[in-house]
């Protein structure tokens, strides 16, 4: 026993760990010393601080080994893959378990079952323990469980349809049936063949292949065929309050500003876009129609954005209904991409699309999401509110392969040049404000950076005379509209108002 002691060692336990008959003396002796606390039979803690409620909850995989080696987390718990709010792990313990008590723990509870243990596809977990497979823990929770105290067992119905229409909105109607065809390969291993048929109904029902019965809204909408993102929704909703709650005003619009206007929103509007000019360049391939061969394609992308925004009646035209909107997004798409076919000009994409750490609606969902976001557009007012949103709702759609930006802030503009508000142009220089006002509503739900972006980029266009060009570009020049970001914040300048 000496050797033993001599051999364990506190600092190199876990911060919850259980004795052994060879250590069970130096953690007694290290207890009465006060360098360890008892969290129940054999399991103590080297964290002397915490409650033992986070230690234990922080824990929770260590514990549920201890006590159920090699046990697989199912039921709710395999959906959550965490305990649950109050602390209810669920478990299967193996063909083996007999027991039905729950072991409780401070902040966790655990709730073994009898089960066939691991079966194909469960995911290895820390500890010994295993994940259920997707498939397993979708046939587990349509089992039926009994009430109990705290949360129950499975999930209900309407949750199983929400993880169900979560999985097309991230990976794809496909993705709906291979996990269908993978769980007909294990059901017979979990005794879950009505489960399986309950699970067919479902999936059958979000794909519109059957009529059973769906309880979300989510759902139903994804079986007439409009299926949409639940998260992009969300986000919708956010920036309509805040544009309900503060309703922000436009300017009038500048007299005489065609074609200089127009000339400036499609340079700048490409320019965001990485196709870049300078300016006396794109001038030629504007007004001369001097496209260069070296750069075909690029020069037909600003041509085609300043035909569109110049004009008269395309630059203020406006969706009459959703179903409208579709039409009209494909029709403009169309026109400023019809020299790239590798872009699908007036096609919605058929690829899920990305800008860096953002993932865009699955194509599967594009015209749902589309529709549902019409909802929020229309209860707005007319201007600068509205112009906000529409923007917003095509960037975060990303409807195409290519030309997203572009098409979104020509329909942002048609809001205001329809009710004879300034129509918005966003420099070079306030790019990258931009970009981070749409950022932050994309992925932090904060809509206000983008209100701000686009209420001083419309003040900043109402105060340039746009009736001369030449006098247009000085005034861009003396407010650093054409530095390019990244030599702005070295030298420390920004978008400045003219005087």
């Amino acid at each position: 026993m000496e050797a033993t002691e001599r051999t364990f060692s506190l600092d190199e336990q876990p911060e919850v760990f259980a004795t052994t008959t060879r250590t069970s003396r130096a953690v007694q002796r290290a207890l009465a010393d006060g360098r360890v606390r008892k969290v129940a039979g054999r399991l103590y803690t080297r964290n002397l601080a915490e409650p033992l409620e986070q230690v234990v909850r922080r824990n929770w995989y260590r514990v549920a080994a201890h006590y159920f080696p090699g046990a697989v987390i199912v039921d709710r718990s395999g959906i959550e893959a965490q305990p649950s709010a109050d602390g209810s792990l669920f478990l299967d313990a193996g063909p083996d378990y007999a027991g039905r008590r729950p072991v409780r723990l401070p902040g966790l509870t655990l709730l073994p079952r009898r089960g066939p243990g691991p079966v194909p596809d469960d995911m290895p977990h820390l500890e010994g323990l295993h994940f259920s497979s997707r498939p397993r823990a979708l046939l587990d929770n349509l089992r039926r469980s009994r009430a109990r105290n705290g949360v129950s067992r499975t999930l209900s119905r309407s949750e199983i349809e929400d993880e169900l229409t979560r999985t097309a909105t991230l990976r794809g109607n496909d993705a709906l049936n291979e996990l269908r065809d993978q769980a007909s390969k294990i059901a017979q291993a979990l005794d879950a063949e009505r489960e399986m048929a309950a699970l067919d109904d479902l999936v059958g029902a979000i794909l519109g292949t059957r009529d059973t019965q769906l309880t979300t809204t989510a759902g139903r909408a994804a079986h007439a065929g409009l299926g949409f993102d639940p998260r992009r929704i969300a986000l919708f909703e956010a920036l309509q309050a805040a544009l309900l709650r503060d309703p922000v005003e436009g300017r009038e619009e500048r007299p005489d500003s065609l074609p200089t206007l127009s000339f400036i929103e499609a340079y700048f509007s490409n320019w965001i876009e990485g196709t870049e000019f300078a300016l006396r360049e794109a001038e030629k391939i504007v007004f001369r129609r001097a496209v260069p061969k070296a750069r075909f394609e690029d020069a037909h992308d600003v041509l085609g954005t300043f035909d569109l925004v110049n004009d008269p009646a395309k630059r203020q035209q406006l969706p009459d209904g959703p179903e409208d909107l579709l039409d009209l997004l494909r029709a403009h798409h169309a026109l400023i991409l019809e020299r790239r076919p590798q872009a699908d000009p007036g096609a919605f994409k058929t690829l899920v699309n990305r800008a860096g750490a953002t993932t865009f609606v699955h194509p599967d969902l594009v015209v749902g999401t589309l529709v549902e976001g019409y909802r929020y557009y229309e209860a707005l007012p007319t201007g600068l509110s509205r112009a906000t949103f529409m923007m917003f709702l095509i960037a975060e759609v990303h409807p195409f392969t290519d030309g997203n930006g572009r098409i979104a802030r020509v329909l942002m503009n048609a809001e205001l040049s329809a009710v004879g508000e300034q129509r918005i142009v966003i420099p070079i220089v306030y790019r990258d404000d931009y970009l981070q006002g749409l950022r932050a509503l994309s992925r932090n739900a904060n809509p206000q950076a983008l209100i701000r972006v686009l209420d001083f980029a419309q003040a900043y266009a109402a105060a340039i005379d746009w009736s001369d060009l030449r006098a247009a570009e000085r005034a861009l020049e003396k407010t650093n509209a054409f530095v390019e970001p990244e030599i702005a914040e070295e030298r420390g300048l920004r978008l400045e108002l003219p005087a």
